[in-house]
Formats: structure tokens, sequence, C-alpha cells
């Protein structure tokens, strides 16, 4: 079902917030303000009636027009009525991309904001570990999602092999993220055996 009986409340209680919405195959897309952005995501949660309990995703879209805000999208679910909202954040490519983290509202929004961050660039304020998910940590080839980034990416292939193979991958996890992956023997022997001489699985 879509979420277009939505759209007219968040109209009557956010006026101008509200940008622009529209009907697009069926569903119901809304753009927000950036600026309350949470505020609006929250209200959609806890208010009565509207009950769109359930982050179904985040992810953004950059539009190969340069002249195209980049769009931050969040995909909403009310569980008991199963209805569906679209919700976007148009973000200008000519100034800092940042949107306000909506981790403390869905828990499982943490690792969508990291990948959105590692492959368009978008930072989440708040966000409690904002750091790349998909590319290694010490990856300077900029976001490859965006539409500015060259199909094979800025150095050679030489280069970015060698810039992999230079990596250290378990420097960037968290004790709770090697823990887990130890209990479930899912880390590389080689990886372990590092892990192991360093100390860092100590009590693991």
């Amino acid at each position: 079902m879509s979420g277009a009986t939505s759209v007219a409340a968040l109209r009557a209680a956010f006026g101008g917030a509200v940008e622009r919405d529209d009907l697009i195959c069926g569903d119901a897309v809304v753009w927000v303000a950036a600026a309350r952005s949470h505020e609006i995501l929250a209200w959609l949660r806890d208010t009565p009636g509207q009950d769109y309990n359930y982050l179904v995703d985040i992810t953004a879209v950059d539009y190969r027009d340069p002249e195209l805000p980049l769009e931050v999208c969040y995909q909403v679910r009310a569980l008991a009525r199963a209805e569906d909202l679209r919700v976007k954040v148009a973000l200008a490519k000519d100034a800092p991309l940042v949107v306000e983290s909506v981790v403390n509202l869905w828990r499982g929004a943490d690792w969508l904001e990291r990948e959105t961050f590692d492959m368009f660039g978008v930072t989440f304020h708040g966000h409690p570990d904002l750091r790349r998910i998909l590319m290694w940590e010490t990856y300077n080839e900029g976001h490859p999602l965006r539409k500015d980034f060259p199909l094979r990416g800025h150095y050679t292939r030489a280069e970015q092999t060698r810039q992999a193979l230079g990596a250290n991958p378990e420097a960037h996890y968290s004790m709770e993220e090697l823990s887990i992956a130890q209990a479930y023997r899912e880390l590389p022997r080689d990886m372990q055996e590092r892990l192991e001489a360093s100390g860092r699985l100590e009590g693991a």
C-alpha cells in the first residue's frame, strides 16, 4: 500500500519543511528539509495513526546531472497495515553532505548509514561509529557510487592492488566484532594467528 495518506498529515504537521511530494509507480515519495529530517522521521515512527515502525533501507541517489542534488533516501514501513513511505532529503553537492543520524530511532540504521557514508560520502551527524563498511578504512579514492567517480577508480589497477594488499583490515574492527567472528570461527587462520600474537584476542 502507498503512504499517500501520510503526506497530507505531514504537510499539516510540518508545513514548509515538506518540500514536495509525488506518487511514483504507486509509491508515495516525500522530500523533506534536511534540518528537520530526524524530527519528521521520529514523528512518522511515533505518532499514532502513522506508526512507521520498521526501517526498510537507507541509501542515496546521485544523479548524473551535476546541477541536481544528491538525495538521501529512507524507506519506512508501517508493519501493522503493510504501508510504505519513501522519505527523501536533498543535499546540495556544493555544500557538506550532512544529515542527522537516525540510529537512535532504528538500531538497524547503523550499518545502513555506514554504507551510505562509504559509498556516497554522506556524513550522518550523531552516528555512534561512522566509518567505512565495504571499503577499507584507509581507502582514499573517494566514494565509489558517486557519479563523478571514474569507472576504474582514480588509481591504476596495480596501485589499487598494492594498497589493498597492504591494508591491515583487522586493525579497524572493534573487539566486539572480532570476538563475534572468533566465536564463529569466521576469521581466516592467518588473521587469527596475527591477532593471537598481538594479544588482541585475550579473553575472547
